[in-house]
């Protein structure tokens, strides 16, 4: 069982922002961002090369909470939402998840 499926089972903590039965999103415990937060389907889907027309409903929920949350956490100024797909990319953790990074001004380079 994947880390992030640990935390969907309650096995591992997190400091959750919203969830319901299809999705979680919690803070990120090393934030890069004053908001950093981990949007998750609770199905396991290992990465954006993994979206299928069988799970993209999910997917499109998963946006649906990401403009929830950032909402409610202020992010009237605008935010940055990032998924990483695969090792090259830095993916570390091989379970779709969605980064919303916002609080200050991000940098506008790309890596």
């Amino acid at each position: 069982m994947c880390l992030f499926c640990k935390i969907v089972a309650g096995e591992i903590p997190s400091t959750k922002v919203y969830e319901d039965e299809t999705v979680l999103a919690f803070r990120d415990i090393a934030p890069q961002a004053p908001t950093h937060i981990l949007v998750i389907p609770k199905a396991h889907i290992a990465s954006v090369a993994d979206v299928t027309a069988e799970n993209s409903a999910v997917v499109a929920h998963v946006f649906e909470v990401i403009a929830k949350v950032a909402a409610a956490e202020g992010l009237t100024d605008g935010y940055r939402v990032v998924s990483n797909c695969g090792d090259h990319a830095g993916q570390t953790v091989h379970h779709l998840h969605f980064h919303i990074l916002g609080g200050r001004q991000l940098n506008l380079e790309m890596a």
